[in-house]
């Protein structure tokens, strides 16, 4: 069996792929949260390509726990009100940052942009406090 560290290089690999095909030949980013907030509020020529962006994240997703990973099972389930509850946090904190993790972390970076620089180093850093903070409450 691949070990997690396989697993995640691999999974790197896809989404960097992806983030470059999508920039290249449409020149899209390909950041999640302007992706499905862009479904909300349609435009004309973006909702095909921003519908299959979503389909295959939830789609992979559905395989993975399909093939019997463990990629699913690392925690325990949470409350249906704390899934909600950060999932909307989650939704808040990319639009005050103007983008997520896929837009600023995968994309911004690769294009060397400050903003998305400053972003990524902020909500990783925030990542790191919040499992110390975590972790020492366990």
């Amino acid at each position: 069996m691949l070990t997690t560290y396989v697993w995640s290089l691999v999974g790197g690999c896809l989404i960097g792929i992806a983030a470059g095909i999508l920039l290249l030949f449409n020149g899209k980013i390909f950041g999640v949260s302007g992706i499905v907030g862009g479904l909300l509020t349609p435009v004309r020529g973006e909702t095909s390509w921003k519908l299959a962006a979503t389909a295959g994240l939830i789609v992979g997703g559905v395989v993975m726990g399909l093939m019997n990973f463990d990629v699913f099972t690392a925690l325990p389930p949470p409350s249906m009100l704390l899934l909600i509850a950060s999932g909307l946090l989650v939704g808040f904190g990319s639009r005050l940052g103007n983008g997520c993790t896929s837009g600023h972390g995968v994309c911004g970076i690769g294009r060397f942009s400050p903003r998305s620089m400053a972003a990524t180093v902020t909500f990783m850093g925030a990542g790191v406090l919040a499992v110390v903070l975590i972790n020492s409450l366990s």
